[in-house]
């Protein structure tokens, strides 16, 4: 009988171990009320039955006028009860439970977070051991940590070194998995195809090119089947080169010459390698093909103008031939017809040429390059070749020009060969300073003065220097680099110096949105791993951690979206395979054709006067639609920013059909028993520090590392699938809240 009560006990204690907090402290209360009142209710009930009626009367006479003092005694130690369970299970279970929710967050999320000592002294006693176990724990990851750091040190010196090298090639790279998922693509391919962008994407300065998205939304699918058909058939004819290119037109019209190069597993067996993708360098073409057009035209006709000339010519030298004894005036005729011919010839031929330099001219490449270094260049060559002394003064040594270096040299050594040559100086001298966007490169020599027609002449002759020479002239060079050269004297210091304009260099603008964060050392748009990776719709099923994301943010006029506020910006970053891509954000300012209101200024500093002049959410939208194409949305309360979203379904067709998912609701299944969550107190607890709140690109980067760090601790949870995490997330109190 004992045994069955220990088992029966035992089993009892199973169940209510299995019980939530809330439902075991009602549990508690009702055992507080049944152990208060049940004895006494036992005990009278015994004495009544075993009382004999008269007796029984007498009790009803006795107790009844006490019976209200005895509830209320009753009624006042329940309460006192309660409380005391109250309290208890507020210091001791729900502390426990907020302790065991913190130690999630040092072992899952943030190992530098430590548990509060607070409560009881036995929990406090708990929690300050808790975080000496968590300070040693520390100690030893950091440890395991460096040991495994420097055995990867080489390996991630090789992937960085690779990383580095593809970002920052001439040409634009794409690689793609065979479902056609782009894992890599440099600066070059990202700005190409940014420029190339139609539609919506290119109403907002997008494109949709980024790691997981798939290159058919930019390329034809058909075509690149084909060329992968013709590599496959090349590798089985043992081809030495199995690669394919092809021209394709772009969605706006310009041409791209591709060429596809297949990538293979890494078997050393090359009869068991696989393609596991490609690699795509892409260049537009459009531009030289208009060039090579050109040329052909000009071309066309100088061969057709002339063979009419020559035809003339060819009839009046016959005729001046035949007749040697023609009239005078027959043949001054014949005369005239041929120096006409050939005048038009020669124009043509002028024309032709001129036409012809002008398409070079666009052809030749211009570099950024440091205005001391083509000083340094110039004086070199000088000293060697003309023997002539030279020295600097005033050179601003941080000044970069944009120029082609060869010929700029070679037009200053031009003119210091004349000047030996003409006026024997002994001594040339550079000035270089800045002056605006131009730079004034200064070549002053002390001597005679020279004079105009004579700078005329050497400007548009064909330079030559000793046994070098150039078909082009100083003014060529001039005019190709889009400056400007003239003669000046210092009448004062009796010298003279040539003056040469030029364009400084500048940084390549970028669009809003682009700006790179170089503090890493690898390129953040690559994944290798999505080799592996196929191409899927957007299952509920799928772990959490395989799925993309669009963490998006949005700031608005207002806190009622139906009472009229409207979206001022929409901010967005992307997650794929488990990372926050920061260099493919959505991050665009939107007119929303009313006032924003002081209290939305006074939190979001987004003004009247920064709106005035960008698009209307009927184009900033679709954009962002394209954006996050098929992908999971993520955001921090996001049935506040759905809710902006569903209302302008009507106005622009744009409908939002994909999951959502919401961090406030998931912190809320996880941290239960935390006081708050809202997006700061989150991060604080996961160790997040927060750039740009209240922006809706800071805020979307932010909510993103959240959500990554929630991942571990959703796992431990049993949360490991989309399906899961929404179910688990209607549940929780926060999803009551509508707008």
């Amino acid at each position: 009988m004992r045994e069955f009560i220990n088992v029966r006990a035992t089993a009892i204690m199973e169940q209510i171990q299995k019980m939530n907090a809330r439902t075991r402290f009602i549990l508690a209360v009702i055992i507080l009320g049944l152990l208060m009142t049940g004895p006494f209710v036992v005990t009278a009930l015994l004495i009544w039955v075993s009382a004999q009626p008269a007796e029984q009367a007498l009790l009803v006479q006795l107790v009844v006028p006490h019976l209200s003092l005895g509830t209320m005694m009753t009624l006042f130690g329940f309460i006192v009860g309660l409380l005391v369970i109250h309290q208890l299970f507020r210091q001791y279970v729900q502390g426990l439970l907020k302790m065991a929710e913190n130690l999630h967050l040092m072992l899952s999320a943030n190992r530098n977070f430590r548990v509060t000592p607070e409560g009881p002294p036995e929990v406090q006693l708990l929690a300050q051991a808790t975080n000496d176990l968590a300070q040693q724990r520390d100690g030893l990851m950091d440890d395991v940590e460096a040991q495994i750091a420097a055995a990867k040190s080489s390996v991630e010196d090789e992937k960085n070194r690779l990383a580095a090298l593809m970002s920052e090639l001439a040409q634009a790279v794409v690689v793609c998995n065979l479902d056609g998922r782009i894992l890599l693509y440099n600066s070059r391919a990202r700005l190409q195809f940014r420029a190339l962008a139609q539609g919506s994407t290119a109403g907002t300065g997008g494109a949709l090119i980024g790691l997981g998205r798939s290159i058919f939304s930019i390329l034809e699918r058909n075509q690149i089947d084909h060329a992968l058909g013709v590599v496959r058939q090349r590798l089985h004819k043992s081809a030495a080169a199995a690669i394919a290119n092809f021209i394709t037109a772009a969605r706006g019209g310009q041409l791209l010459r591709v060429q596809l190069v297949p990538v293979w597993s890494a078997s050393t067996d090359s009869r068991q390698r696989q393609m596991t993708g490609y690699v795509l360098t892409v260049e537009n073409i459009t531009r030289s093909l208009e060039q090579e057009s050109r040329r052909d035209q000009v071309l066309q006709s100088l061969t057709d103008g002339s063979r009419g000339s020559l035809a003339n010519i060819r009839v009046a030298v016959s005729n001046l031939t035949d007749y040697p004894d023609m009239e005078a005036e027959i043949r001054e005729r014949f005369v005239g017809i041929i120096s006409d011919e050939v005048l038009r010839m020669s124009q043509r031929l002028d024309q032709t040429m001129s036409e012809f330099a002008d398409s070079l001219k666009t052809r030749w490449p211009l570099e950024d390059v440091l205005g001391v270094d083509i000083i340094a260049a110039a004086q070199r060559r000088i000293e060697e070749q003309l023997k002539l002394s030279s020295k600097t003064e005033e050179v601003d040594e941080v000044l970069w020009l944009r120029a082609e270096s060869f010929s700029l040299v070679f037009s200053i050594c031009f003119l210091a060969s004349r000047l030996v040559d003409h006026y024997q100086i002994k001594e040339l001298r550079f000035r270089l300073l800045p002056f605006g966007k131009l730079a004034y490169l200064d070549l002053i020599w002390a001597g005679h003065a020279m004079s105009s027609e004579t700078f005329y002449t050497w400007e548009n002759d064909a330079m030559q220097m000793k046994k070098e020479s150039s078909p082009l002239s100083l003014r060529d060079v001039i005019d190709r680099h889009g400056g400007e050269i003239w003669y000046e004297r210092e009448k004062a210091a009796h010298r003279a110096f040539f003056r040469f304009v030029l364009p400084v260099a500048s940084p390549e603008t970028m669009a809003p949105g682009e700006l790179v964060d170089d503090s890493g050392a690898r390129p953040e748009y690559y994944d290798f791993d999505l080799f592996h990776f196929s191409d899927q719709n957007i299952d509920l099923d799928r772990p959490l951690a395989d799925l993309s994301y669009t963490v998006f943010d949005t700031e608005t006029t207002g806190l009622e979206p139906a009472a009229g506020d409207e979206i001022i910006q929409i901010g967005a970053v992307r997650i794929v395979n488990g990372r926050l891509l920061r260099h493919e954000i959505f991050d665009q300012l939107v007119n929303p054709e009313r006032f924003v209101r002081p209290e939305g200024i006074r939190i979001h500093g987004i003004t009247d006067d920064m709106l005035r002049g960008q698009p209307n959410i009927d184009v900033v939208l679709p954009a962002f639609h394209d954006f996050c194409s098929e992908t999971v949305l993520l955001a921090h309360n996001a049935a506040f920013d759905m809710r902006f979203l569903q209302l302008k379904e009507a106005r622009t067709g744009v409908v939002f059909s994909q999951p959502v998912l919401d961090t406030l609701l998931l912190s809320g299944v996880l941290h239960p028993n935390q006081d708050s969550h809202q997006l700061d107190s989150i991060a604080t607890r996961l160790g997040i520090a927060i750039d740009g709140r209240h922006s809706g690109l800071g805020d979307a980067c932010a909510t993103g590392e959240v959500f990554l760090k929630m991942l571990p601790l959703l796992a431990r949870m049993g949360i490991v699938t989309l399906r899961q995490a929404l179910a688990a997330s209607e549940k929780t109190y926060f999803a009551r809240v509508k707008y």
